[in-house]
């Protein structure tokens, strides 16, 4: 066999997603997590990361940042690649700092209940650094 390098760009979205949980899971592994992909959503969790310390945290996988009414008080990880750098949060603080701006806009009171950014601004960004792996 013979090994290339693939383009992300030429995958599908499950392949994306595959993609994403194997890098995540190298950089997670940096910070003392091993992580258990799940098959099938569980309480709104793409994948289990446990600590060294034995702590477990639920985390939800996105190709950017975004928040939704269905993980309200789920302690749910958001966790999104932008630019190269990856980031990992707790659902509901992120919704903390985000809220002000998205609270009255048709996506998120009016249809479905969520919101996501395909690019956030240098504030959002700055706000969130300590979110940054």
């Amino acid at each position: 066999m013979e090994f290339q390098k693939i383009e992300y760009n030429d995958l599908n979205s499950k392949q994306k997603e595959s993609y994403n949980f194997q890098k995540i899971s190298g950089i997670l592994a940096d910070y003392g997590f091993t992580t258990i992909r799940l098959s099938d959503d569980w309480q709104g969790a793409d994948f289990i990361a446990q600590h060294k310390s034995g702590e477990f945290i639920k985390v939800q996988l996105k190709g950017r940042l975004t928040v939704d009414k269905k993980y309200i008080n789920k302690d749910i990880w958001m966790c999104f690649k932008h630019n190269e750098k990856w980031y990992i949060c707790p659902h509901d603080e992120l919704l903390k700092i985000v809220e002000s701006g998205i609270l009255k806009t048709k996506s998120w009171d009016k249809v479905d209940g969520k919101y996501s950014w395909v690019q956030p601004s240098k504030l959002l960004f700055n706000q969130i650094e300590k979110y940054l792996l």
